[in-house]
């Protein structure tokens, strides 16, 4: 078994291929600067992309690349793809492809996914879904992308009406172990919640702070003038610790925390690729139903994050 990751050498590549070369999983890292690849690619054209997937028995998109192509190449060899991407629309679009997908696969979605199950299981809902992220960490340009493309853009909420991201502001009651202040989150477009209130037919709904309360209100008035964001700076007040929480109608709240998203992403990838090795992938599959939070408590505390349990 032998795993590509594409963007190998990125914020979150770099860790995976770090952790799963450390678990005797011979993985890859993909990319174009031929200096740190193992294997050079050009994402944006196909014929390298059919060289790189040469002799690789799995996928890893850790790139920030959105491209239906990669996944539909890798679904015609019978590669399992494993997408961490958050983004509402592509990832629906990674549902309709016909063969082997794991979507979901990360901080968020991935472990937000498998805290909010967890407590779907005690409760039969709504959930909100809280992510904390630290500001202060250095994220790779993907993400910071990722996150500036939401800014004045509208998605579905569960009753219906349009929502504008980083609007909303709810209050949510952090642990202390994580070491984050209470100011309020404000709503955000992560696929994960679309999926799992279809799935569960009852309210899922996702909010997003920073560490930083002037870096959230940032978020807050930049998504009323998106234009805007060329002005703010490239590293934020913060630090790198980050906080996600599950929490039911009743209260019940399920919760887990660390330091660095991205190692966070790529050590939830790495278990979902250990767990893709034990088994057939033939369908487009999301990480909760791949398995549960027990698997992640036992693996996540080697890399320093902590998950509560229920």
């Amino acid at each position: 078994m032998s795993v590509l990751v594409l963007g190998g050498y990125g914020a979150v590549g770099a860790h995976l291929v770090r952790l799963l070369r450390a678990d005797g999983i011979p993985a890859f890292a993909a990319g174009r600067d031929a200096a740190r690849a193992d294997r050079v690619v050009d994402l944006a054209a196909m014929d390298s992309i059919e060289t790189a997937l040469s002799g690789v028995s799995m996928v890893v998109n850790c790139a920030g690349v959105e491209d239906i192509r990669l996944a539909n190449e890798c679904a015609h060899r019978g590669l399992p793809f494993v997408e961490i991407s958050a983004t509402s629309d592509y990832v629906q679009a990674l549902e309709r492809v016909a063969g082997p997908i794991v979507l979901g696969v990360g901080l968020a979605p991935g472990l937000t996914t498998l805290l909010a199950v967890n407590a779907l299981a005690s409760d039969a809902g709504p959930v909100d879904i809280m992510i904390g992220l630290g500001s202060g960490e250095h994220h790779g340009p993907a993400a910071t992308a990722w996150t500036y493309r939401l800014m004045g853009q509208h998605f579905p909420d569960p009753d219906g009406t349009a929502i504008r991201n980083f609007t909303r502001p709810t209050h949510f009651t952090i642990p202390e172990q994580a070491g984050y202040k209470p100011f309020p989150a404000l709503r955000a477009d992560f696929a994960d919640q679309h999926r799992l209130t279809r799935e569960f037919a009852v309210p899922v709904r996702t909010y997003l702070r920073l560490d930083s309360r002037l870096a959230t209100a940032g978020l807050a008035g930049l998504t009323w003038a998106p234009a805007l964001r060329a002005l703010t700076p490239a590293r934020m007040p913060g630090s790198d610790r980050w906080v996600v929480l599950a929490r039911t109608a009743n209260g019940a709240t399920r919760w887990a925390s660390g330091r660095g998203q991205s190692l966070a992403t790529a050590a939830v990838a790495a278990t979902t690729v250990r767990e893709i090795t034990r088994r057939r992938i033939i369908e487009p599959t999301w990480i909760h139903e791949l398995f549960d939070l027990d698997q992640l408590r036992r693996d996540l505390p080697a890399t320093g994050i902590l998950v509560s349990a229920p």
